[in-house]
């Protein structure tokens, strides 16, 4: 159910780009325990201009490598949440060669009446989806 959205600077290939959005899938699923086929996922190129993200005074290289990962789901756990973030930077780096400091992550949290999965019904309200 997590809507994931990876941001990236243009000039992966497609088997490139695929890659980079089946590990992510991948780290989704092992630390945040949703089923493999709840897959929501946007990825958009950038122009390198368009992508601005410096290192927030930890000493981070950023390189024209970067993926930035927003997730929207439901409210995690703080172990989630670090599992998460280490499972992302441990699959990308050996899948995918990115460095960590190229990853940057943002969990967007909001609530069960905050979905809609279609026919204009709240599922996890209605009850047709388990909560």
């Amino acid at each position: 159910m997590p809507i994931v959205r990876l941001d990236v600077v243009r000039g992966r290939s497609p088997e490139e780009l695929n890659e980079l959005l089946d590990t992510v899938h991948e780290a989704v699923v092992d630390s945040l325990g949703v089923p493999i086929s709840d897959r929501y996922e946007i990825l958009t190129e950038h122009l390198p201009s368009q992508i601005v993200a410096l290192d927030t005074g930890l000493g981070f290289k950023r390189s024209e490598s970067i993926v930035i990962v927003q997730i929207t789901t439901r409210p995690r756990s703080l172990g989630e949440k670090k599992s998460l973030y280490n499972r992302l930077a441990e699959l990308l780096a050996e899948r995918c060669g990115l460095p960590s400091s190229d990853l940057v992550v943002a969990l967007v949290e909001n609530t069960d009446a905050d979905w809609s999965f279609g026919g204009g019904e709240a599922q996890f309200l209605t009850g047709a989806l388990p909560t």
